[in-house]
């Protein structure tokens, strides 16, 4: 199973949440792959069985690094079809628009067809760190990270 996690960070909040991420599915197995956002292709997307993208939180909504990327792979509609997508942020304080920023990353995987999973514990759509990843947050990250492993595992058996 291979895992893309890419994110856009300025002040390295975003990348440490990312790396979080890869710890929790490389200790259920996953091969993970990091990179920032502007040293991923869109043609590179169809690679990997499950997508996981970070951003700081700009306005309510994702960076625009973020979202070229995702404007981006317009190229790939339909061939990401039954992957597996997943998002996390981090802002400058609560109630900065955390949950719509993920929710927009949410939306375009929606669109291509992705397979998300929410869910019913803390950080319902996506880990979300105030600032620097605090004790909280951190859970957050690893438990995503295995999550994500479990659903495309799930979704590699169809």
């Amino acid at each position: 199973m291979k895992i893309l996690i890419t994110y856009y960070t300025r002040t390295g909040n975003t990348r440490k949440m990312a790396e979080l991420v890869a710890k929790g599915a490389k200790e259920e197995g996953a091969e993970v792959t990091i990179k920032t956002v502007d040293n991923v292709l869109p043609d590179e997307l169809v690679q990997y069985d499950a997508l996981i993208f970070g951003t700081p939180t700009y306005y309510g909504q994702m960076a625009y690094p973020v979202k070229k990327l995702i404007d981006d792979s317009v190229i790939l509609h339909g061939k990401l079809e039954g992957k597996v997508g997943a998002a996390f942020t981090s802002s400058a304080n609560i109630g900065g628009g955390n949950e719509t920023a993920i929710i927009s990353i949410l939306q375009a995987f929606l669109i291509h067809g992705m397979i998300i999973q929410g869910t019913s514990k803390h950080d319902h759509y996506g880990p979300v760190a105030i600032g620097a990843p605090d004790n909280r947050s951190e859970k957050q990250c690893i438990a995503l990270g295995k999550r994500i492993v479990k659903l495309t595992n799930k979704t590699l058996q169809k």
